[in-house]
């Protein structure tokens, strides 16, 4: 009995989509647990309105935001902080808040993207994202030359702007898994 292309081509695709499936299920088996969620615990105190800072310095690391690397990111004061191993904070910056805040708490970078187009149709680059809230996905992003470098705050977006050159640092540091500490 000869067999058909048509039947070769079937079995070919079936033999795909097994080997597909197989694989999708074997990353997801070996994603840490937690990933892009927030940590339970990891939240700042109950009735604190802004993460702490010593009124001298608006630009000192809020107590409270962790230890090891991690990027911290305050939704009252619009900065970032990016932090090294060593405790050291090797750079801040202020950041343009998106229209769709993360609740705070302890996440990780879980995809980035070289250049892209935003929810807001403006052109950005240096995309580094770490969850998602109510299907909107938030990341830090700064936008291409010649493009409104600030989000429209009538567009609900997640994308948190910071200038190139930042963005440059941010892309540097900010790589799959880690740590992003959202504090009021």
């Amino acid at each position: 009995m000869a067999v058909s292309s048509s039947g070769i081509v079937a079995g070919l695709t079936a033999a795909a989509l097994a080997t597909v499936g197989y694989l999708a299920y074997q990353a997801s088996a070996t994603v840490p647990a937690g990933l892009g969620r927030p940590q339970a615990g990891a939240s700042p105190k109950a009735g604190a309105s802004k993460a702490p800072r010593p009124k001298k310095d608006p630009a000192a690391l809020p107590s409270g935001s962790g230890q090891g690397a991690r990027v911290v990111y305050s939704l009252g004061g619009d900065r970032v902080w990016l932090v090294g191993t060593d405790e050291v904070v090797t750079r801040t910056f202020e950041v343009d808040p998106s229209a769709v805040d993360p609740a705070p708490g302890s996440y990780s970078v879980t995809s980035r993207s070289n250049a892209i187009t935003g929810s807001d149709g403006i052109p950005v680059e240096h995309v580094v994202r770490f969850t998602s809230v109510d299907g909107v996905v938030i990341g830090f992003s700064a936008a291409v030359p010649g493009s409104t470098a600030t989000p429209d705050p009538k567009v609900r977006t997640g994308g948190i702007r910071e200038s190139r050159v930042n963005g440059d640092a941010m892309w540097t540091f900010a790589t799959i898994g880690r740590r992003v500490v959202v504090v009021r």
